[in-house]
């Protein structure tokens, strides 16, 4: 048993923190609150002149399929001899020995969603894992988390010599996709119990199987307002769920995507335009998305930007313009939501896994020291 004493709490659902203790046991948040007694015995955490932050959540990164000083041989977030892979999964190719995990805690990012890069029209299931452990499948928040789909330039540059040179080429193949599931799926269903009359098995089918019953939804890549309008239709046409990653152009469409009311992954804003989808990256994009309520979250896109950093992209935000209290729900409760784990994980309450930061001064500023992190209820990182 854990008792973090007298820390500034942020619960990352009300704005205004609170000097008090959390009491841990186990894995879970037991008690929270100013007048929280210690147990005799209980380990003490004094965190008096210090604040005390939920574990922050990273909604879309490729951490562990791509990472630190891995080279060629170490990639393994795309596929490049075909470009509609349903079928493939995060966890078999995650290496929790990657050391830009250790990094990501260290940092206070507890919880990540890692998967297929953007090469692919579609790319494979995301998977929500902590970022202390040494084996996948120990380390699971939620095994499926969505499934992959990629538009705009990254798909076109990838496949222009294998069957994608236009943005309706890569549209069509994901339509094309969907529909073949619809029909081997109502086959399926048709057939029942006999598996003579069921269709011969097909492994990308059946990988799109939950997101045809909205078990899991599309995850779309999608730098440029076209290419948002794209994704969105194709989800409505099809009747499944979807959420946005990138969002680059977002701030030019604000009014638009908070009639949509889909989660909406921002990032990453650090560095400079790579390509011609990027010439209106800014990081004014988050804060008026959330001004305009929309579900923000913000993204590294690790390794595009080091995981460990997510918090400091948050600060920048905030520089350019946004409320900080939102701020803080883009790095904690409002991916938590976008992945579909708030109930474990983004926020500090009673019943909730104990994935806790302990800092001296603002994770937001490039001068906060993070001291403590607390993952699954373990004290997993101490600053000496």
């Amino acid at each position: 048993m854990i008792c973090i004493k007298n820390g500034l709490i942020h619960t990352a659902l009300s704005p205004q923190p609170f000097v008090g203790s959390i009491l841990v046991e186990g894995t879970t948040i037991q008690k929270i609150g100013p007048d929280v007694e210690a147990p005799a015995g209980c380990q003490i955490i004094d965190a008096s002149g210090l604040s005390v932050y939920p574990g922050f959540v990273e909604a879309h990164c490729h951490i562990g399929l791509d990472g630190s000083a891995i080279g060629y041989e170490g990639k393994d977030y795309n596929e490049y001899n075909d470009p509609v892979t349903p079928h493939l999964r995060a966890i078999d190719g995650i290496n929790p020995m990657d050391v830009s995990l250790r990094h990501a805690l260290e940092g206070g990012v507890t919880c990540v969603s890692t998967g297929p890069g953007s090469s692919n029209a579609l790319g494979g299931t995301f998977t929500a894992i902590k970022t202390n452990g040494i084996r996948v499948d120990s380390m699971i928040v939620k095994e499926t988390t969505a499934m992959k789909c990629a538009f705009g330039e990254n798909p076109k540059r990838v496949y222009k010599d294998k069957g994608i040179s236009s943005r309706m080429t890569n549209a069509a193949l994901i339509r094309e996709a969907l529909f073949k599931a619809k029909q081997y799926l109502a086959k399926k269903e048709a057939a029942g119990d006999d598996v003579l009359k069921a269709p011969a098995y097909d492994a990308k089918m059946e990988a799109l199987i939950p997101v045809l019953k909205k078990e899991i939804p599309l995850k779309a890549h999608a730098h440029q307002a076209n290419d948002i309008f794209t994704a969105l239709r194709i989800a409505k046409e099809f009747d499944v769920d979807i959420t946005l990653e990138h969002v680059t152009e977002g701030h030019l469409i604000a009014q638009e995507l908070a009639k949509e009311n889909v989660p909406l992954a921002v990032g990453p804003t650090l560095g400079h335009p790579s390509k011609y989808e990027l010439q209106y990256k800014c990081w004014q994009t988050p804060g008026i998305l959330a001004e305009a309520g929309c579900a923000v979250s913000i993204i590294t896109d690790s390794p595009v930007i080091p995981q460990q950093h997510l918090p400091l992209c948050a600060g920048m935000a905030i520089k350019a313009g946004m409320d900080s209290f939102a701020a803080l729900q883009a790095i904690t409760i409002n991916p938590a939501r976008h992945l579909g784990i708030s109930q474990r994980v983004g926020s500090l309450e009673p019943g909730k896994d104990a994935d806790i930061v302990i800092t001296d001064g603002s994770p937001f500023s490039v001068e906060s020291i993070v001291c403590y992190v607390l993952c699954n209820g373990e004290i997993a990182y101490v600053r000496e």
